[in-house]
């Protein structure tokens, strides 16, 4: 324990050094300055990683919401990606910052909340806060978590995570490997409920928003989407769209600071691409004018650029290929958005860790890329072969509409 005292100390540290040069690490310190916690009765905590975490926990917190409106929620994030975009949602009575996991700081936050049940989604392992909760026998569950071998809790030097793992009341797990590895290190409190993104994602597909100027900007044509795109993906992509003029492109970045907003426009075919901030005033000044002028602007556009945040979702509704980016730094986005509208998607080579882009691949419905030629060569065989390209989209729709059904499972068991 003191080593893991010892690194919390010194990763406030560095996260405050950060802050110095770092807007991101920044708003981490700030948002955890002088919280004032409202004292409860008593609440439902939830807790979430970042905005990801959150979407994937979504439909237990709605369900919660639902069945027990009574009870006050507290909804918890870790990075101000989560907490900045979702501070203010209907779902919960209270959102805060984690504090930092302290003996001292996991004592006074549980005593402010009096949480009678806690719901952290897929990971992040605190032990103080689990040890308090464990303390004062409140029900800890872990769901659709998920493990993989190479981490610290199978190792030989990871006594002390394993020790954090035996707080939790109840692991709901998105598969049977995870099962298989917990029960060897001797954790027998899990069972199979699956990935509730999967219930997340379906329910978004089922009731789309309805986007005018993304149909506008359609405008008839097909639609190549690129989602949460970093620089590495970009610059694959940019070749891709003067390679199908016809086709229309949006790109949503992942980060949107305006340096690199700007970097992404000056890679596309010049006087062709336009941010949806300014698409947006343009066709609203141009809804004054004739009809005629209107169409103009449209036709004479290929690429969009989503300048916000929370639109991707809906845009994957209108689109014909989608493209997950991440693949080429630490890992792939959230392909499943994608592929609850029967999308196929390509995505870089970095994908081992998400068990939905290794299932998509084995049914020859998802597709890692390595380089310019490969995407060219997918896009290609998608674009020309309807057969391929219809069966794609059945099995990555079926796919999805299978996997259905995390959320009854976890409830039942939490509401029992």
């Amino acid at each position: 324990m003191l080593l893991y005292n010892i690194g919390i100390k010194l990763y406030s540290l560095f996260i405050h050094f950060a802050a110095l040069f770092n807007n991101k690490a920044k708003l981490w310190v700030t948002g955890r300055k002088n919280i004032a916690f409202v004292r409860i009765e008593s609440c439902i905590w939830f807790h979430f990683a970042s905005l990801g975490e959150f979407e994937q926990g979504r439909p237990i917190l709605e369900a919660m919401r639902s069945l027990h409106s009574g009870k006050k929620i507290v909804i918890t994030f870790f990075s101000p990606s989560g907490y900045e975009i979702r501070k203010n949602t209907p779902l919960a009575d209270y959102v805060y910052y984690l504090p930092l996991d302290t003996a001292q700081k996991a004592r006074k936050f549980i005593d402010a909340i009096n949480p009678e049940i806690i719901i952290f989604t897929k990971y992040e392992y605190w032990f103080h806060f689990f040890n308090e909760a464990h303390k004062r026998k409140i029900p800890l569950y872990i769901v659709s978590g998920i493990f993989r071998s190479g981490q610290v809790f199978f190792k030989w030097y990871g006594s002390f995570n394993r020790k954090i793992l035996s707080l939790v009341s109840h692991f709901f797990l998105q598969d049977e490997t995870s099962v298989q590895l917990l029960q060897g290190i001797g954790v027998t409190n899990t069972s199979v409920s699956g990935d509730t993104r999967f219930d997340r994602v379906w329910a978004n597909a089922q009731n789309p928003k309805v986007l005018p100027l993304i149909e506008e900007f359609k405008n008839g044509h097909k639609l190549f989407i690129a989602g949460s795109t970093w620089p590495q993906d970009e610059t694959l992509l940019a070749k891709l769209v003067s390679q199908y003029p016809d086709w229309k492109f949006i790109f949503a970045p992942h980060e949107i600071p305006e340096e690199k907003i700007n970097n992404l426009v000056a890679m596309l075919p010049e006087g062709k691409a336009i941010r949806f901030s300014q698409f947006s005033e343009v066709k609203g000044e141009r809804l004054k004018a004739k009809g005629e002028a209107n169409q103009s602007l449209t036709s004479n556009l290929q690429s969009l650029i989503i300048d916000n945040i929370g639109m991707l979702s809906s845009l994957y509704a209108y689109a014909d290929i989608a493209y997950i980016g991440g693949g080429f730094g630490v890992g792939i986005h959230n392909t499943l958005e994608a592929a609850a509208f029967g999308l196929p998607v390509i995505f870089g080579p970095n994908y081992q860790k998400f068990n939905e882009a290794k299932e998509l691949i084995f049914i020859k419905a998802g597709f890692s890329i390595s380089n310019e030629t490969e995407l060219k060569d997918i896009v290609d065989t998608l674009v020309s072969d309807d057969i391929f390209y219809n069966a794609t989209r059945k099995k990555v729709f079926n796919y999805v509409k299978e996997n259905v059904g995390a959320t009854e499972m976890i409830m039942k068991y939490i509401d029992k």
